[in-house]
């Protein structure tokens, strides 16, 4: 069997832990196991609320490690002027939003494979960002409402409240 007949290798999560970010770069860190077994595959710290400044950046760190992104769901209630897609790198990514308050991202690549990101909130200090990143790829991470409160982070908005 020849090379051009092998089967590409799916991309999965990247090995790599540490890498220089360069102005402009997406602050992402993705779990290291393929083994994918936690809550969250990943945490994300947008620099704004606005998707349209945003999303390129993410789409662009994702597609490097994970191959191409189709869909995105989000919050509704977290980011200003949701559009319903965005061309990014001469792609159509189309975007999701429901008003969820879940604190995360879901990126979808193919029909079915979903990664599930941390969004931490653009405001928050460095040192809880980086401790909400690092607890995001743990083994056994916890959910991204108790990460945010376990760090200091805060959350993106209000937890609503059930009605009497």
């Amino acid at each position: 069997m020849s090379d051009a007949d092998t089967p590409r290798e799916a991309k999965l999560l990247p090995d790599a832990i540490h890498k220089v970010v360069k102005p402009g770069a997406a602050l992402l860190r993705l779990e290291t196991t393929h083994a994918r077994q936690g809550i969250l595959d990943g945490a994300w710290w947008p620099r704004s609320r606005d998707i349209g400044a945003e999303l390129p950046s993410l789409i662009a760190a994702l597609t490097e490690h994970l191959g191409p992104v189709d869909r995105v769901g989000l919050d509704s209630s977290a980011w200003e002027d949701l559009p319903t897609r965005l061309v990014i790198d001469d792609r159509v990514v189309h975007i999701e939003s429901f008003p969820v308050g879940d604190d995360t991202v879901l990126i979808t690549r193919g029909d079915r494979d979903h990664f599930s990101l941390l969004v931490i909130p653009p405001d928050t200090a460095p040192d809880a960002a980086r401790a909400a990143m690092a607890r995001a790829v743990g083994s056994g991470n916890a959910t991204a409402e108790q990460i945010l409160i376990d760090t200091g982070t805060g959350r993106t908005r209000p937890i609503a409240t059930e009605g009497p």
